[in-house]
């Protein structure tokens, strides 16, 4: 059996790792995820335009959760003639729906910008990467599955998933791979989640296996507790509200943003937050919370019980407001505050998040509110970074004047204690590949398996590197 990273070796976007394995009716290609890589805008251009491998002549692919990282290039994987399945749970179905027609929509924005720009920016302009009607069409290969059911991909491999907890319909993946009469089971953390996160179940422990795929992000890293997350909103919105600023808050449109509309409708139903416009900006959440409504059997118990048993729904009440159109949006800029508006991209790399930044960033009574983590090379890292005094946004340079505030315990993530205990708690495990993290956070977490786990080999693959698993 091989193992091969794409993506998201030693680095956090990209993520695509192919399985290979022989099999009675011969090799078998499997994709675990397939996303885009960020970053670096004409770095990770490069890194998408081009798979190091013949889509065709993969077998399958299984996705763990809608997020453009690890799904994003799915539409370019059709394009490029791949017509295999796509199994993943049944949420992530409805979400990637959702997330590859912007995305597609981003790249047609984008290559009028270069095409616009060329000169200055020296990328090529040869089309999109996909458009949005590339993204309706791959969706034609999409099969939702449940939680916890087996099912065959292919000859010698089927497949469960289990709660990841990390978004709606995320899902770690468990591979049970028969090869020359003996099998293999391999797991797959996907982005693993954390407990207590609003909205959805903890993650699953991860059964038995012998070999883990293991993401890293948070390798050297502990959050803030999660209960903390609430506070720190808070604080911000009074202290803000009183200088009779603006709080700017970049948030992916899928959960995070339905992450901070609940915890603001639970501080609003407390009255702990003054009665302030919240403006969610993003036609993209807007039909994100949509899809969240149909999955209710992804809600934990908390969710469920405070809201939808009442009949409430808990991404909307009094002072909130989803803008409808670009007239709206643009119209947000000339309001008094206090206001708050929440908008995408999580990483201030695309969407109207920019436009709100680039005339609201000098004004001393405003706030960024980061609530994500923020990959570097991008406009987000170069905001919360204290050691940067100005940004660039649509070619100009702007001085951070306004107050810039992370709130790291909303992270998704697991953090490193929450990867230690995942990763030491797996039996009959034999072999860790560390993936989805920068060297920093991934070195130590190596380190800390060894010490603990010295009978497990510990691999941190470069892209490319084929990994050979002994059966």
């Amino acid at each position: 059996m091989k193992i091969i990273p794409h993506g998201a070796a030693q680095e956090v976007t990209g993520t695509c790792h192919e399985i290979q394995i022989e099999s009675a009716s011969g090799t078998k290609r499997i994709l675990l995820d397939c996303g885009l890589f960020q970053g670096k805008r004409q770095e990770a251009a490069m890194k998408n335009a081009e798979f190091t491998f013949n889509p065709t002549e993969i077998d399958a692919v299984v996705l763990t959760h809608a997020h453009a990282d690890h799904c994003g290039r799915m539409p370019l994987l059709y394009k490029r003639g791949y017509r295999g399945p796509v199994y993943c749970t049944y949420a992530t179905r409805d979400l990637a729906e959702v997330m590859l027609q912007d995305s597609g929509y981003i790249h047609e924005k984008d290559e009028e910008y270069f095409c616009k720009h060329l000169a200055k920016s020296m990328m090529k302009c040869e089309g999109p990467l996909y458009t949005q009607q590339d993204a309706i069409d791959c969706m034609e290969i999409f099969q939702g599955h449940n939680y916890n059911d087996w099912f065959d991909v292919c000859d010698g491999i089927k497949v469960q998933f289990l709660d990841a907890g990390h978004i709606v319909g995320a899902a770690m993946i468990v591979l049970e791979i028969v090869e020359n009469g003996k099998v293999h089971r391999v797991g797959f953390s996907g982005d693993l989640g954390r407990s207590m996160l609003p909205i959805i179940r903890d993650p699953a422990p991860m059964p038995p296996v012998d070999t883990l795929i293991c993401e890293s992000t948070y390798g050297n890293r502990k959050h803030e507790e999660i209960t903390t997350a609430k506070h720190v909103l808070q604080d911000v919105i009074i202290r803000t509200a009183k200088r009779g600023g603006k709080v700017f808050i970049p948030a992916f449109s899928l959960e995070r943003t339905q992450e901070i509309v609940y915890d603001l409708h639970v501080l609003w139903d407390a009255k702990g937050i003054p009665a302030m416009p919240i403006f969610i900006d993003s036609p993209l959440a807007s039909r994100v919370t949509e899809v969240f409504m149909k999955h209710p059997e992804c809600y934990d118990k908390e969710m469920y019980d405070r809201f939808l048993a009442r009949g409430r729904n808990p991404f909307q009440f009094s002072l909130v407001k989803y803008t409808e159109n670009v007239e709206e949006s643009k119209a947000l800029n000339e309001n008094p505050g206090p206001l708050l508006i929440m908008a995408g991209s999580g990483m201030c790399e695309a969407g109207r998040i920019r436009h709100h930044l680039r005339n609201g960033i000098e004004n001393e009574r405003n706030t960024i509110l980061a609530v994500g983590y923020m990959a570097e090379n991008t406009l987000g890292r170069r905001i919360v970074d204290p050691e940067v005094a100005e940004v660039k946004i649509f070619d100009q340079f702007y001085r951070k004047k306004a107050e810039v505030v992370s709130i790291n315990a909303y992270s998704g993530h697991a953090d490193m204690a929450d990867l230690d205990s995942y990763v030491y708690e797996v039996e009959h495990l034999k072999t860790v590949i560390l993936v989805h993290g920068e060297m920093d956070g991934m070195e130590p977490f190596s380190t800390r398996i060894k010490q603990v786990r010295s009978d497990v080999t510990v691999l941190q693959p470069r892209r490319e590197e084929v990994i050979e698993i002994t059966v």
